[in-house]
């Protein structure tokens, strides 16, 4: 049994570093590569091309810091003398949060950096400003990853007092529905920040028109990932459940999770469509932005109805 208990506890340590790793070092290396090309294309911007670069790496790592954060906490915050095998299943939860979120976040993060470092080689007069929207829409992307933090803390407290498997069971989908709630939201941050940068590079006379469309744009993306964090919190603060109670706080965990991936994936893509169509005519600004923000509000009601459902789950399964 202490075998098991050891393994199991070792594991969530391992896999909340590695998996954010393993995406933060892929996204950092593509974001090198498009910072060569760019140097290529034009060499006389080499100083904001390098600049835009490191600091989008900078960004990208901010996965991999949450997860060794994590990582560390686990391994000096924990006594011997503590672990149970049910505080050590109940830290899977944390694996399943932080590794699912921080991998997602560690690719897409870099995908604004790339695009950055390509639109100040089309645009170098205009680096500065295209760095400080790098850095806006890269730090929306990074609130999944936070929001996963904040869940693997409360596991973590929470963990102690675990006495039972269903009381592991909840815990296990509270990470559950933060990790998989993050991939559609992330995915669609990702591609819409590559696409805005990429819109500055095609035309700078449209900075302004596309910077108020990305704040609302980014808003309206981010939403199922708060409707992910709501959902994993209360199945936290539901209560001790029973068998059939735990069953359907993992049932309401993979709602959520799975209900949030379309709508924050179809929306990143239609508000970059967008984006795109304002740069190449900005006077076509205001319909353009209106139709946008209404398609992906009536997209957004497929994540409120697995919200619904979710809820459903939790409070009316005894």
């Amino acid at each position: 049994m202490l075998e098991i208990i050891e393994f199991l506890h070792y594991l969530t340590i391992a896999l909340v570093a590695g998996a954010s790793s393993v995406a933060v070092g892929i996204g950092e290396g593509l974001v090198g590569v498009s910072a060569i090309k760019a140097l290529n294309i034009q060499p006389k911007a080499k100083d904001d091309i390098q600049k835009t670069a490191i600091l989008g790496m900078a960004l990208v790592e901010t996965a991999a810091i949450i997860g060794v954060s994590i990582a560390f906490i686990l391994l000096i915050g924990i006594q011997q003398a503590d672990k149970t095998l049910y505080l050590a299943l109940s830290e899977l939860g944390i694996a399943l949060g932080v590794s699912i979120s921080g991998f997602a976040i560690g690719l897409v993060s870099a995908m604004p950096a790339r695009s950055a470092c390509l639109a100040i080689a089309r645009q170098p007069f205009f680096g500065n400003k295209i760095l400080r929207f790098m850095l806006i829409t890269q730090s929306m992307i990074q609130t999944p990853v936070i929001f996963s933090f904040i869940i693997a803390m409360l596991i973590k407290n929470f963990a102690a007092g675990a006495t039972c498997i269903e009381q592991s069971l909840q815990l296990i989908a509270s990470g559950l529905a933060i990790g998989l709630g993050s991939i559609g939201p992330a995915m669609g941050l990702g591609y819409f920040g590559k696409i805005t940068c990429e819109s500055i590079g095609i035309n700078r006379k449209a900075y302004g028109k596309i910077f108020t469309f990305t704040l609302i744009s980014a808003a309206i993306i981010e939403t199922p990932i708060i409707f992910a964090l709501l959902v994993s919190m209360l199945i936290i603060l539901s209560g001790s459940p029973n068998l059939i109670k735990a069953i359907a706080l993992v049932s309401s965990a993979f709602c959520i999770g799975i209900g949030t991936f379309g709508p924050g994936l179809s929306s990143g893509k239609t508000a970059g469509v967008a984006c795109k169509q304002i740069a190449y005519d900005p006077d076509n600004y205001s319909s353009m932005s209106k139709l946008s923000i209404l398609a992906q509000s009536i997209t957004g009601t497929a994540a409120i109805y697995a919200l619904i459902v979710s809820l459903l789950l939790i409070y009316f399964i005894k």
